[in-house]
């Protein structure tokens, strides 16, 4: 290496790891949510024609939700047109509400495309929605290998119902 050029430096997470060890049984995550009669009623958010979005139970932030449409796939090019559009609007449409009930600095979208790009759920495409904040990688995460999440998924659910009303007071979700 030249003489001053810099060394790349590397920042590690281990405990990410350890969300991808953990064994994932029964089935699809998001299959399993896209039923109105699922049991995780507490984390689906939206129901549209073709997609929903639900609370992540692994948030990365406050607010950090998903959207997904009701067809298993992993890839883009298998959805139709329209479920594409469903999906992108039904994001717009969250980023909205989250950027209203907690005021962020920043919001991150994105894809995640198979196991090798950061899939945690690499079967079934979804599409994450992450309030940001100045700051929000802190040296709780650095250092002590936690991610501090002030608040409950129950509390993020109502601050998103509960605005999601007040913008769109015809929504039924």
């Amino acid at each position: 290496m030249e003489e001053g050029a810099s060394v790349p430096k590397h920042l590690w997470a281990p405990w990410r790891a350890e969300y991808f060890r953990t064994p994932k049984g029964g089935g699809c995550v998001f299959c399993g949510s896209a039923s109105p009669a699922a049991g995780d009623a507490d984390r689906v958010l939206l129901r549209e024609r073709t997609c929903f979005a639900l609370l992540n139970a692994f948030p990365y932030t406050g607010g950090h939700l998903m959207v997904a449409p009701y067809r298993h796939t992993a890839r883009l090019d298998d959805l139709a047109d329209g479920e594409l559009a469903d999906l992108i609007f039904l994001a717009r449409r969250c980023a909205r509400v989250l950027e209203r009930a907690f005021r962020p600095d920043g919001m991150n979208l994105g894809f995640n495309l198979g196991a090798a790009a950061g899939a945690g759920i690499a079967e079934h495409l979804h599409l994450h929605v992450v309030p940001r904040w100045t700051g929000d990688t802190n040296f709780m995460t650095v250092i002590g290998g936690h991610r501090v999440v002030s608040e409950g998924l129950r509390e993020t659910r109502e601050k998103f119902m509960a605005t999601l009303a007040e913008l769109e007071p015809h929504a039924h979700g």
